[in-house]
Parts: structure tokens; C-alpha cells; sequence
């Protein structure tokens, strides 16, 4: 028969070292994650104004210049300087994760309060439902949806957002099955409250959490989703900065050996991202204690 170490033990001491060593670097990532996020929104909203320059300018004497002081991310094939595209670039990006990943929560989370609320052949007919869409690529689908529009933002928020609200749907009707077994809501329906009032005031504010984290990890997603329709040519006109058509229009330089006009726009895509994702883990892991403690095994 075996027993625990004591606490004093160099076990016991390597297992809390171990554990201390993981919160430190979760501390750590969390720092990091919000100061490029926050990094992020500085420039998106005060380089524009502070730079007083137009990025559509086009200087053909100065194409393709390598960075240097006066261009820290160097010129791209019409001489218009690479790093205040990018800026415009990521604003409309993130402006296109943000609201199309506002508007897929809404939808998502309305739809799975609804299957998991109603229950028996609503919840099946939606979750059907649900399936269907889900057995079609996200990026074909996108593809159709901005086929019927002409180019623009706001086609593309509505290609990212119908394509998104799928794994919503199913995450609010997972929690929302789970709260109607609790006891609080058996006594609630046994109190005389009707499903409506059930729903409003005991099982929404219960999923909130669940779908505002959704909606956070959803934004990336939506950032690299529009990043690749504009890349195909189908999202965004040729002449507005995102990241996706950045990337498109600098294909031929690339080949030519010139490497900056692709590398900074994908780095704006991709730093962005990880930072946000690494807030919305750490998010994660604060609002479900239980997969926490999991995590520091």
C-alpha cells in the first residue's frame, strides 16, 4: 500500500515548483496577449490621424523599397508606403471579425437557446438543420454568399457571420440542456413560470458568458475568413487595404524577391490573432474552474 507524498518532500516541492512554473507563464502569455491587443487598437485608431499621409498615394520613384527609417516596412509595387497599409489593412479586418463575429453570436446563440429550450421536435428539426450547414465547407459557402453581392464590406461580414453561428448554436444548446436539469429551474417550472420567462430570466444570463467567449474566439477566425476571401479576389475591391488583398497584390513581388510586401501584411494577420485567442484562453480557463485545475495537471 502506497501513500501521498508529504508536502515537505522533494516531490511535493517538485509539484508545486511544476504548478508554479505553469501560472507564471500563463501570467506571462496573458501579458503579452493584452499588450499586443492593445498594441493593436492604438495603431488602428491613432496611426491614420497621427500619420497625416494617404495611403492610396502612389509614388512610382519609390517602388519596392526595402524598410528603412523613413519606411520601416518598405514600399510595395505603386511606392505607397507598406506600413500604413497595413494599419488600414487590419482596421477594416478586424472591423469585419468584429461585427461579423457579433452577428453570428446573436444568431448562434438565439438559435441553440432556442432548440434547447423548446426541446423535442424543435430541437431536432434545428439541429438538423444545423448539421446541414455544417457538412458544407465554411469557405465555399462564403464564397456563394458574396457571389451574390456586389464587392464590398459589408457582403463580406455577412458571408463570415452565416457561415459562423454553427458551433454557437451547439455550444448554447449543450449549456442550456445542462441548465434544465438544475434544481433552481425545476422550481421555477413548478412555480407556475411559463417557458418564455424560464428562458429569459434563468437561462440566457446563464449562457451569456459561454457566447460573449464564443464571440472572442470567433473574431481571428473571421480575421483569417475574410483575409481569405479578399486573397481569392471575391471579398473586398482591389483598391481598399485589407490584409487579405495586401497579400493577393503581393504575389508578383514575391517571386521577384522582394519579401516585405508579403511577410508584414501576414505578420498583421497573424500576431493580431494569437493575441486574441491567448486572452479568450485565459478567459476560458477563468469562467471553467474545472478545466482549469485540468490544465495545471
Amino acid at each position: 500500500m502506497t501513500c501521498d507524498a508529504p508536502a515537505d518532500s522533494p516531490s511535493g516541492t517538485a509539484w508545486r515548483s511544476y504548478g508554479t512554473d505553469r501560472r507564471s507563464a500563463r501570467a506571462v502569455r496573458v501579458r503579452l496577449s493584452a499588450a499586443l491587443v492593445t498594441a493593436t487598437v492604438l495603431a488602428v485608431l491613432l496611426v491614420p490621424p497621427l500619420a497625416q499621409l494617404d495611403q492610396q498615394a502612389v509614388d512610382l520613384g519609390a517602388k519596392l523599397l526595402p524598410p528603412s527609417w523613413s519606411h520601416p516596412f518598405g514600399t510595395d509595387d505603386l511606392g505607397r508606403d507598406l506600413l500604413l497599409r497595413c494599419v488600414y489593412g487590419l482596421r477594416v479586418s478586424l472591423l469585419v471579425g468584429v461585427a461579423a463575429a457579433l452577428t453570428a453570436t446573436v444568431i448562434g446563440t438565439a438559435v441553440g437557446a432556442t432548440a434547447g429550450a423548446l426541446g423535442g421536435w424543435v430541437d431536432r428539426g434545428v439541429m438538423r438543420l444545423v448539421d446541414t450547414f455544417s457538412s458544407v465547407p465554411h469557405l465555399l459557402l462564403g464564397i456563394f454568399i458574396v457571389a451574390m453581392f456586389r464587392p464590398g464590406v459589408w457582403p463580406v461580414v455577412v458571408s463570415v457571420a452565416l457561415t459562423h453561428w454553427l458551433s454557437t448554436a451547439r455550444i448554447t444548446r449543450a449549456e442550456v440542456l445542462s441548465l434544465r436539469s438544475r434544481p433552481y429551474i425545476d422550481a421555477a417550472v413548478s412555480g407556475g413560470a411559463s417557458r418564455w420567462r424560464v428562458a429569459v430570466r434563468h437561462l440566457l444570463p446563464a449562457v451569456l458568458p459561454q457566447a460573449a467567449l464564443a464571440a472572442v474566439l470567433m473574431v481571428p477566425h473571421a480575421m483569417w475568413h475574410e483575409s481569405a476571401l479578399s486573397f481569392l479576389g471575391l471579398g473586398l475591391p482591389t483598391h481598399t487595404a485589407s490584409l487579405g488583398t495586401l497579400i493577393q497584390s503581393a504575389r508578383g513581388s514575391l517571386l521577384a524577391g522582394q519579401w516585405w510586401p508579403t511577410l508584414f501584411p501576414g505578420l498583421f494577420i497573424i500576431v493580431p490573432t494569437l493575441a486574441i485567442a491567448g486572452l479568450a484562453g485565459a478567459w476560458r480557463e477563468r469562467i471553467n474552474p474545472r478545466r482549469r485545475s485540468e490544465l495545471m495537471l
